[in-house]
């Protein structure tokens, strides 16, 4: 059942300024999204220029599908901006949504155009792409270039050297890759030269040549369990080689 967001919708629920809040330098509201609209899943044009106005967090969750001339819109909102219910982007609605400033959520995506990657990888702030399943090695690509902050990419769970490659060059802060269970010792090496805090959570097991690639990161690297010690064990071979 279609539940349209209206203009009318949209200002009842936008928050008076005065009870608005600057955390860490953002503009906020009291609760986890400011306002929460999630339960429409389509938006009005007249709607999204709306609550761009707002400073502080949206949750658009529920929209399923956004115009060009919404996504625009939003791109001016500076704030938290929740968009994970949409499952396709078009290029001119990620050209609009990579000038958006503040965290970008689209973990509804599951794949990713060059051209779209290439426009959300402009976008300054932390970038939410835990949908992917897939990346090419041209978006890989793109996304390397992202310096706005954290890149959550945890939906992968496999990675071509060629993209790890493209990837390690990431300098924007946090690189989230924890879907990965396994990492070739060519995409081990990759990553091993990212400069930045870099998660692998999800790994299960590392060959030595991975860990001992990994092991000279420099940054917070966060691993578990046999990948850890495989990775512990090669810093200390490294340190007794010094």
């Amino acid at each position: 059942m279609s539940k349209i967001l209206t203009l009318e919708i949209a200002q009842n629920f936008l928050i008076d300024q005065d009870e608005q809040q600057v955390i860490d330098g953002e503009v906020v509201v009291e609760g986890p999204y400011g306002v929460n609209l999630e339960d429409y899943n389509s938006m009005d044009d007249d709607a999204a220029k709306a609550l761009a106005q707002h400073k502080g967090d949206l949750d658009l969750g529920g929209l399923t599908s956004l115009s060009d001339a919404a996504a625009k819109a939003l791109a001016k909102h500076k704030g938290r901006l929740w968009l994970c219910g949409l499952t396709s982007l078009s290029e001119a609605a990620a050209q609009a949504l990579g000038k958006h400033k503040g965290w970008l959520g689209l973990n509804g995506l599951t794949s990713l155009s060059e051209a779209a990657a290439q426009a959300l990888a402009q976008h300054k702030g932390y970038l939410y792409l835990r949908g992917l399943t897939s990346l090419s090695e041209a978006a890989a690509q793109a996304l390397g270039e992202h310096k706005g902050g954290y890149l959550w990419l945890d939906g992968l769970t496999s990675l071509s050297e060629a993209a790890a490659q493209a990837l390690g060059e990431h300098k924007g802060g946090y690189l989230w890759l924890d879907g990965l269970t396994s990492l070739s010792d060519a995409a081990a090496q990759a990553l091993g030269k990212h400069k930045g805090d870099l998660s692998l959570h999800g790994l299960t097991s590392l060959s030595e040549a991975a860990a001992q690639a990994l092991a000279q990161h420099v940054g917070h690297l966060v691993l578990n369990g046999k990948a850890e010690e495989a990775v512990k064990l090669a810093r200390k071979r490294l340190a007794k080689q010094k």
